[in-house]
Order: C-alpha cells, then structure tokens, then sequence
C-alpha cells in the first residue's frame, strides 16, 4: 500500500467519524424534539427511588442519545437545587448504562451476511427518511423522518470508517505495531484522552468496535481503550461543573469516582482472574467464547455488561459515594444572598424539552415572589408596619434579576434548532409574562411609596377605605391562583373563570373611587389620604389586568 493509498484511507476514517458524530447529533435533537413532553414527564419523575431514577437516567441518554448530555443536564439540576446529591448519582448511574446502546447498534450494523449487506441495507434509512421529512405535513412526521435520515446517515459514517479499518487491516507492519501496544495504561488512556477530545464515549465505542471487528486490534486493547472511554467521559461534565455551585462539582467527582472506580475493580477482577487460571482465562477470553466469531458483538456486550455490573455494585453504595464526595469538596463557608435562579440554569441548554419545562417553573415562581410582595405592600399600608421591608426589597431585586436574566435564557432557547414548536410558541410568550409580573412587582413598589407617604404625614386610611381595600387585596389573590393554575395546567377553562374575577375587580375599583369621592365630600378623609386611596386602586386594578393577561394569549400552553 502505497503513501498515496494511505492518506485516502487516514481522510477516509476522519470523514467517517465526522460523519458519525453529524448523525449522532442529527438523531439526538431530533429524538429530543420529538419526545419533549416526554422528557418533561420522565425528568419530573425523578424521586429518592434510586431503581427509578436509574432508569429516568437510562431512558433520557437513550432519548438524547448522549450520557455526556444526561450529565451536563444533571449538573444544572443539582446546581439549581432541584435534585440532591443522591438521585443526581442514580442519573448518572443510567446515563452509563443508556449510552451501551449505541455500541450495540453499531455491532448490528456490522454483521456480514451472505444474502447483503447490513451496512448497505440501513445506510438506506437516510434516502427513506429524507423522503418521508420532504412529504411530512406534520412536525412530528417530519422529526422522525429526520430521525431515520440520522440513523442512515450513522451506518454510511459506520461503513466509511469499518472499509478504512479494513484497509488499515491489510498492512501487517501496522497490525504488528498495534499488536505490541499492549500495555493496559496506555490503552486506557488513549481512550480517555481521544473521548474527551471529541466529547463522545458512545462514538469512541464505536471506533473501538470497528477495529476490532476489522482484525487491526485485539478484543483485549478495544475492552482497555472504552475502558478508557468511560473514563473520558467524565471530561463534560467537569467543565461543566467548573463555574458551577459546590454541589454541582460534587456531582462531576461522583461521576469521576464511579467511573473509575468501576475502571480499576473491573481491571483487579481481570488480573486476579489471570492469576488463578495462569492467563489462561480472562474477561476478553470470557465474551471470545460467548460470542464466537462476532469480534463487534463481543466489545459491544462487555461494555454493556460492564455498565450494568458497575451499577448494580455501586448502586448499594450510593449514599457512601455522596458522603466520600461531600468529604472531598466541603463547603466553603459562604452563602448565597443575591438574586439567583430557582429552577433554570445554562447547563439545561443542553437539553432544551428539559429547559423550557424549567423556564416554566421559574415563571411560575415570579409569580409567586411578585404576588407575596403584593400582600406585603398592602400590609404595610394597612399596619404602617414595615418589618417586612428588607424582605420586600429582596424580593424586588429578585424580580429585577429575573426580567432581564431569565429573558437571555429564553432568547438562546429560541434560538436551538431541536426546539418543538410547541416549545417555540411558548417561549415566545414567556417574554409578555414576565414584563406582567415585573410590573406588578413595580406596582407593590409604589403602594410601598404611598404608605410611607401616610407615615409622614401622620395619616391613615378610614375603616370603610380599608375594609374596600381588604375586598381588593382578596379578589387579586383569587385573581392569582385561578390563573396561575390556567397557566401551570394549559387547561384554558378556566379563564373564565379569571375573567370574572376581573370583572369583580373592575367593578370594585370604580365603586372605591366614588366612595371616596363621598367620604371627601363629608370630609371624613384629607386631600392627601384620597390621593393616596385612587392611586391605590388604580395600581390595584392594573395589577389585576397584569395577572389576566399571562392566560389571555393566542398560543398553546406548553404543559
């Protein structure tokens, strides 16, 4: 084979594994746009049953095909303390196991066969789902079209690195040198070193897996390098992890730990069990037998068993691995006191279903700081009692951070290609919302300013004024929670509802005003206290017409 031969082959293996990696990231958003509602339920399911959030962990890196993904996601969870230390580690425990079932894919696809050929035969999913994608009327017809084209596109990436494997087979000068790097370390961290560079333990799998099946590696090295895979892995979600909260890194050294833990068992196991049998016996020999002359299903079949293995040995030790973690990365002292997110952090990106689901609850939590420092308001002018000021102007800047903030989060949402429709129409509400419950976050404010107004002053409200503005305050709360649950639901009757709480509203402001147009004309009440009053209502009333409108939209509520 000459240097010309050579270079094709080396241009040829480097298109397939781009090639590869393009269908991996083609299928996964569209998995994921496809199965969005299905994400947000999965991820909603997660619970202190550790069997059970193993399988959310396994099933979402199935659906978003990427256990590097399941992990990025998981981080943003644990970072916005949606999740603790424990169930982040049982998805991260499926996240390893979901991620096998590319390898076996691969090793289906690379099956020989007298009567055609398997690459061939699935390679043609790519024609066969373009078609389908072109002619698609329906959203979802046209995601999994896409997703067929992914995974015909995979076997044609697949087909181009197994013939450059077979090629690279055929020069014994390069089987002989790959034959003599068999030192366990170096394979190890080849793997390691090659999956972090290419942020895929499932792709380097698959290159693994087509070594050995073209004969140019031994079943033993490929069994090293995705060890060594699994170990790479990890690199995601430290980086991840980096600029993240103490438990967020916990969450990356537990992945660390297990991983490599599981590395180095699996590798003392191997060695103990070459010792008793004199190296006549060892877990490359074991899968040889198992799955005689199938070299892809062998590698394909230890890395699913070992996965599996190493979760249901460490699975019982769960808890040990959250202290050990806890052990290594202590707090360090300081506490949070500024404006945060409570559901949304820049990891779910990775993972938009997940996210918008998020954005959601993040909403839905404005509404409940901005109605909370409603009532404080209105207590405070009530009572001319201002210890709850401090926490009223907590709760202000939390606003203010979560207009501008939450908003950017939406903006790089929108813009992701595997985002739904659905998911799409929603977001681009979300942006009216938030103004809504940041004004009546404003609106608060100025009642504030009109209570300090009346201590300054030395004045107060009359028993009837009050009693009218304790009507008011209550029909706002109704208000609040009918379309707050309109809101979480998408159940859309009842606005009805909503709207005839606003009616009640209305017609109670205009009743106010002329009640206080009698009690200044008797002179019950000053100039500055009536001024006080309409202002009052008339931000009542505006705030009432601020909670409506988060139902009143023409788009389906993502839900």
């Amino acid at each position: 084979m000459n240097t010309r031969e050579i270079l094709t082959h080396i241009l040829e293996l480097i298109a397939g594994v781009g090639v590869y990696l393009i269908a991996c990231s083609m299928i996964s958003k569209n998995l994921e746009a496809v199965s969005s509602d299905r994400l947000k339920k999965l991820f909603s399911k997660v619970s202190g049953n550790k069997l059970a959030g193993v399988a959310i962990g396994a099933l979402a890196t199935i659906i978003i095909q990427s256990s590097g993904a399941t992990t990025v996601m998981t981080i943003g969870f644990v970072n916005a303390g949606i999740i603790s230390l424990s169930q982040a580690a049982t998805l991260i425990f499926g996240g390893e196991i979901g991620t096998t079932i590319t390898g076996q894919i691969v090793a289906l696809g690379l099956f020989d066969s007298d009567i055609f050929d398997v690459t061939v035969l699935f390679s043609s999913l790519a024609g066969i789902g373009v078609f389908l994608s072109m002619f698609a009327k329906k959203d979802n017809t046209k995601y999994l079209g896409d997703i067929i084209s992914g995974f015909g596109i995979l076997f044609i990436g697949l087909g181009m690195m197994s013939d450059s494997m077979d090629s690279f087979a055929q020069m014994n000068e390069l089987k002989v040198f790959l034959s003599q790097v068999d030192n366990i370390v170096v394979l190890i961290i080849a793997g390691a070193l090659i999956t972090a560079a290419i942020h895929s333990s499932a792709a380097m799998t698959s290159i693994a897996i087509t070594m050995v099946a073209a004969g140019l590696i031994s079943l033993e090295q490929g069994i090293y390098i995705t060890l060594g895979a699994n170990i790479g892995t990890c690199f995601t979600g430290a980086i991840a992890a980096m600029s993240s909260s103490t438990n967020a890194k916990r969450t990356s050294l537990m992945q660390l730990i297990f991983n490599t833990g599981g590395v180095l068992l699996l590798l003392v196991a191997d060695l103990i069990i070459k010792f008793i049998t004199g190296n006549s016996y060892s877990f490359g020999i074991m899968f040889e037998r198992m799955f005689a002359d199938t070299p892809q299903v062998q590698l394909a079949m230890f890395h699913t068993f070992f996965n599996i293995a190493s979760v249901l040995i460490v699975l019982p030790l769960s808890d040990l691995l959250v202290k050990a973690s806890e052990k290594l990365i202590p707090d360090d002292g300081s506490h949070f006191d500024g404006e945060r997110f409570y559901f949304v952090d820049e990891h779910m990106l990775s993972t938009p279903a997940v996210a918008v689901q998020q954005v959601k609850r993040e909403i839905v939590n404005m509404a409940m700081i901005a109605i909370n420092n409603f009532n404080i308001a209105i207590n405070i002018i009530k009572t001319q009692n201002y210890e709850k000021l401090e926490e009223f102007r907590n709760n202000e800047k939390e606003l203010n951070f979560l207009n501008h903030n939450l908003v950017d989060i939406i903006v790089k949402l929108t813009r992701m290609e595997n985002i739904s429709r659905k998911d799409y129409l929603y977001l681009s509400s979300t942006y009216k919302t938030i103004s809504d419950f940041e004004r009546i976050g404003d609106y608060s404010e100025n009642i504030i300013e009109y209570a300090q107004n009346l201590k300054e002053y030395n004045e107060t409200f009359s028993e009837d004024a009050m009693a009218e503005i304790d009507e008011l305050s209550k029909l706002i709360n109704d208000l609040y929670l009918v379309s707050i649950v309109v809101y979480e639901s998408g159940n859309r009757k009842g606005f009805a509802k909503a709207k005839k709480i606003e009616d009640k509203i209305d017609d109670l402001t205009e009743k106010m005003e002329e009640n206080h147009i009698i009690r200044l004309n008797k002179g019950t009440c000053s100039a500055n206290v009536g001024a006080q009053y309409l202002k009052l209502s008339s931000d009542v009333e505006r705030i009432g017409d601020h909670l409506i409108n988060i139902n009143d939209q023409d788009y389906e509520i993502s839900h």
